[in-house]
């Protein structure tokens, strides 16, 4: 018998199962780019191959069922979708693009969630945009039929790797490298694999690299990109600081990697950009320092570079420190000769100028605020002359990697363009490494640095410092007793 009394409460379970249902799917499309920008991003594609050519894109390949799934980063980026296994086809005659994804999974979708597949493709076509879905059994039928009467037919494809995770071009390019060399391994990368499918399924195709083309389009970033980076480096920056307020002697590395890492993901960044440099003492002089298993000790400098990956965004910041809270007169000497550095970098770059004149300018101011500093030691003043001819303080882009595709060295920088000022100096003799890395974007005007909320004086940072910290308010739990 129906209960009266209840039937508001069973009216709105009926109209809010629906909702949830909906809420649940949406989960499985990202909700940063819509299909005007998405599609935009293909037509500038498909105008940079021309009319007789194709652009087919993997997708990335599965994973394990206790691995997350990550899109590869140019899949996402022309897509939106984190289907694995799926390919994307551009038709240079046409202007028309199709999506070629997996057959739905009952027992997985079941057991995983919501997945979207070939048979879901009238939604597939309203998120991204493109103008067909159609299962992976049909790719190599459509692009026959799309160049059958070409002359000369061309298929552009990326030769470079994939990017997934933590994996930049250049660490997949050593990776490749290194299976090479290996006398009993030497398999080709899935790239390799698949320009070779293709040269022996369709011979008379041209096939041509597609990675220049959208590493081009990749490097300039829209206002949406810049405000995952912004987000990125926001927490990274957070991250750091409370690292700096959970410092004491005592701790170990991991532990403060521990602490970022938790402001991270309590935000929303699942996933780190990179494995964290943590680096206490004369660790910090190797420069991609993992282990994160010291003790730090009084006196020494800790160094932190770590940042999150946000949906599919990140950053590269960091900061030094002194482990006992007080910077001694010689470190901040140093550290305050590396913030120098950095503003004076920082106050050169607009859109127009050349990245080697700001490099010669700041140098040349350096040499003069290199004059008013006081060292114990001839080699600290010597590490921080070396400094002044050092050419990789505007370090590298950022974006969907942490060392992202592109390059801005050689021509003027343009707005939207995103990379990492690092100013360093080495005092071989003490095997000391200083340095400081901020993320900022080329503006209309001039200059965004995304973590100038963060401290940088060794004033600001011994402030920050005297606040608990995380690690001390919420003390790791000894072992336990038998």
């Amino acid at each position: 018998m129906l209960n009266i009394s209840r039937l508001p409460l069973l009216v709105a379970i009926c109209i809010l199962q629906p909702l949830s249902a909906l809420s649940q799917d949406l989960r499985v499309y990202q909700s940063d780019f819509g299909a005007q920008e998405l599609s935009a991003r293909r037509a500038k594609v498909v105008d940079s191959i021309g009319a007789n050519a194709i652009a087919i894109i993997q997708g990335a390949p599965d994973v394990s069922a206790d691995v997350v799934f990550r899109q590869s980063n140019e899949f996402y980026y022309l897509t939106g979708l984190e289907t694995a296994h799926a390919y994307l086809l551009l038709d240079g005659r046409t202007r028309k693009s199709a999506l070629y994804l997996p057959h739905r999974d009952e027992a997985r979708q079941a057991n995983e969630g919501k997945m979207l597949s070939a048979e879901d493709a009238e939604e597939v076509k309203k998120l991204t945009g493109v103008d067909s879905v159609e299962g992976v059994e049909a790719l190599a039928r459509s692009w026959q039929w799309t160049l059958t009467h070409a002359v000369n037919p061309v298929v552009f494809t990326p030769l470079s790797p994939a990017e997934m995770g933590t994996d930049a071009r250049d660490t997949k390019l050593a990776a490749v490298a290194s299976s090479s060399a290996d006398p009993w391994d030497g398999r080709p990368s899935r790239e390799g694999h698949f320009i070779s499918l293709i040269r022996q399924r369709f011979p008379q195709y041209e096939v041509r690299d597609l990675s220049p083309i959208l590493d081009k389009l990749r490097s300039i970033k829209t206002p949406k990109e810049l405000e995952l980076i912004r987000r990125a480096s926001q927490l990274a920056g957070l991250g750091i600081m409370e690292a700096m307020r959970s410092t004491k002697p005592g701790v170990m590395e991991y532990q403060l990697e521990a602490v970022a890492r938790y402001i991270f993901q309590v935000n929303g960044a699942r996933r780190e950009a990179y494995a964290s440099i943590t680096a206490g003492g004369k660790n910090a002089w190797m420069g991609h320092y993992f282990h994160a298993n010291s003790e730090l000790k009084s006196g020494d400098l800790i160094l932190l570079d770590y940042a999150p990956v946000y949906r599919y965004y990140t950053s590269d910041v960091t900061r030094m420190w002194p482990v006992n809270g007080k910077y001694t007169p010689d470190q901040r000497a140093l550290c305050s000769f590396i913030l120098a550095y950095r503003n004076a970098l920082l106050k050169r770059i607009r859109p127009g100028a050349m990245p080697a004149k700001i490099l010669d300018e700041a140098s040349a101011e350096m040499a003069e605020y290199l004059k008013t500093l006081t060292f114990s030691k001839p080699e600290y003043r010597k590490g921080a002359e070396g400094a002044l001819k050092f050419r990789g303080h505007l370090s590298h882009p950022v974006g969907m990697s942490v060392h992202d595709v592109g390059t801005y060295m050689n021509d003027p920088l343009r707005a939207g363009t995103v990379f990492s000022i690092d100013p360093m100096l080495w005092i071989p003799e003490e095997k000391l490494y200083v340095r400081m890395e901020d993320v900022v974007a080329v503006t209309e005007t001039g200059v965004e640095n995304f973590t100038d909320f963060m401290p940088s004086t060794p004033d600001e940072i011994e402030a920050v410092m005297k606040e608990d910290g995380l690690l001390q308010k919420v003390a790791p739990n000894p072992p336990l007793r038998r």
